[in-house]
């Protein structure tokens, strides 16, 4: 399992995004879309862990196997890692604020380092906990949006 919690990750992108654009000043057109893109990143996230409270399950991504439930309702019946892509919106977000094409490059570093390292040492841990159930949801439901995996 890897030892990073993905939103180190997070804090780390928008530090190199802030390198990456140094001396970019947000125009009021960026600011309006980076701050749409931030609000419904914020509400993809909460609605996650709102829905893992409700089956009263971890969200600790360090530690899937103390996970107690699959969630697969709210956000997880469009993608199965909504606070993944809730992280990477943030990124977005800030990269749309910031300007410059640079500004997306910790996004996609972001993307390939949790789609590398993180889900599928989740989603093994998951399989192995819940079988069929986990299996099967994995089977229907995206990774990430719109793709299967």
């Amino acid at each position: 399992m890897p030892k990073v919690p993905p939103p180190v990750y997070v804090v780390v992108g928008l530090a190199a995004q802030h390198l990456l654009s140094r001396g970019r000043r947000p125009t009021l057109v960026r600011s309006v879309a980076a701050g749409l893109v931030a609000a419904g990143s914020v509400c993809l996230a909460g609605g996650a862990a709102r829905a893992f409270k409700h089956k009263d399950t971890t969200f600790n991504p360090l530690e899937p196997e103390r996970a107690t439930a699959v969630v697969t309702d709210g956000p997880y019946r469009f993608t199965r890692n909504p606070m993944y892509v809730g992280m990477a919106g943030l990124l977005a977000a800030h990269a749309i604020f910031r300007g410059g094409l640079l500004s997306f490059v910790p996004v996609a570093a972001f993307v390939a380092v949790v789609d590398r390292t993180q889900i599928p040492a989740e989603e093994q841990a998951l399989s192995w906990s819940f079988g069929e159930a986990y299996d099967s949801y994995r089977a229907a439901t995206p990774r990430w949006l719109g793709t299967r995996r």
